[in-house]
């Protein structure tokens, strides 16, 4: 007989429930000294708050990091996990602690089973900072936990890893510093931020064209697709206009549809879906833009594409004015591709930072 599932409960609160009523007092009981933080940050969908009752299949559950000096996760890192594979509760909420790994071994996950006697197989990890961060961020992250990051460092980082860091909760931090890493992270520096939304203006630029002259030869299908490409891009431009990062591309409408409503931008945005027409939905952008204050006011109205017959924002216009205000010589010395997400896409390549590093270096590098 196949024993149902309880009811979802969304799996911060269950990270939450796991420290309270289990980690928290084994922990003060066998180290009542120790000092450590406790969180749930990193990946996964809960930690953005996009799990539903489907994240359940795999690799989904009580889970929580605990961060220790770099000689107490040393000292007692190993004693702490067997710890709590032996007393961990069966059960937090209704839910297994016991997790079974299975699927190809180089990219495994992990699916919640009834626990059996003996010890747990549970997922509250331990770490020190600076190598979690490694493990994470790359090679260059570990001195994150002490300085901040270099414009470069900033660069290639993808938005999602950046949500990933500052999203999630942080239950306790006795030394303060899972606290003081997020605060760093928390969002882009001034001029990096106007350097980048200026090189989304440009990306929306290079395209916005090309929906008519699709439409006008007949193509259907090169419009919508080129339609597509730039409402994805108009939703990373509202998303950085509100300073919030962009998620994976499975979560990019629910972070969309989190932000202050538009009476104009969402409907229009829907609209060109089934259309192509982006018009409503770049002057809605534009008009953010001017409520940002961060260059004189721009006309915020559509115009024609030269002496073509269809209409455009010339967001270029947008990108200029915004490269204009960038005044830190470094950001100013780029070209406007912008942080490695705006220019790339693959999972398989923003998932190793070493390749990213190499590229935006090289990148960096051709205009030195």
């Amino acid at each position: 007989m196949i024993t149902p599932e309880p009811p979802f409960v969304p799996r911060l609160e269950l990270a939450a429930a796991l420290y309270e009523d289990a980690v928290r007092p084994l922990l003060e009981s066998a180290y009542p000294r120790l000092r450590f933080a406790a969180a749930r940050i990193g990946p996964g969908s809960e930690v953005l708050g996009f799990d539903t009752a489907r994240s359940a299949d795999h690799d989904w559950g009580p889970r929580l990091q605990l961060f220790l000096t770099p000689e107490d996760a040393e000292r007692h890192g190993p004693a702490i996990t067997a710890l709590l594979a032996e007393r961990l509760p069966p059960q937090i909420r209704g839910w297994s602690t016991h997790f079974r790994a299975t699927g190809d071994p180089r990219n495994p996950v992990s699916h919640l089973e009834p626990a059996t006697a003996g010890a747990v197989d549970h997922r509250v990890t331990v770490h020190h900072l600076p190598g979690w961060l490694t493990t994470q961020l790359g090679p260059r992250a570990a001195a994150w936990a002490d300085t901040d990051p270099t414009t470069t460092d900033w660069l290639a980082l993808p938005q999602q890893k950046l949500a990933e860091l500052t999203a999630g909760i942080v239950l306790r931090d006795d030394h303060g510093t899972v606290t003081a890493v997020r605060r760093r992270f928390r969002w882009y520096p001034d001029q990096l931020w106007r350097y980048l939304m200026a090189c989304q203006w440009q990306r929306i630029a290079q395209e916005e064209a090309f929906v008519g002259r699709c439409a006008e030869t007949g193509d259907e299908l090169g419009a919508a697709v080129v339609a597509a490409r730039l409402v994805r891009d108009l939703m990373r431009l509202t998303l950085l206009q509100h300073r919030s990062f962009a998620p994976y591309s499975k979560w990019l409408g629910q972070a969309f549809a989190r932000l202050p409503a538009d009476p104009v931008l969402g409907p229009a945005l829907r609209a060109v879906l089934a259309a192509t027409d982006l018009c409503d939905a770049y002057e809605s952008a534009a008009r953010a833009h001017n409520a940002l204050a961060l260059t004189e006011p721009l006309d915020p109205t559509r115009r024609p594409y030269h002496s073509r017959p269809y209409l455009v924002l010339h967001a270029d216009r947008f990108a200029r004015a915004l490269q204009r205000t960038v005044t830190e010589p470094e950001l100013r010395e780029l070209p406007l591709t912008g942080a490695v997400d705006q220019w790339a896409d693959s999972t398989d390549l923003l998932a190793h930072p070493a390749a990213v590093y190499a590229a935006v270096d090289a990148l960096a590098g051709e205009v030195r």
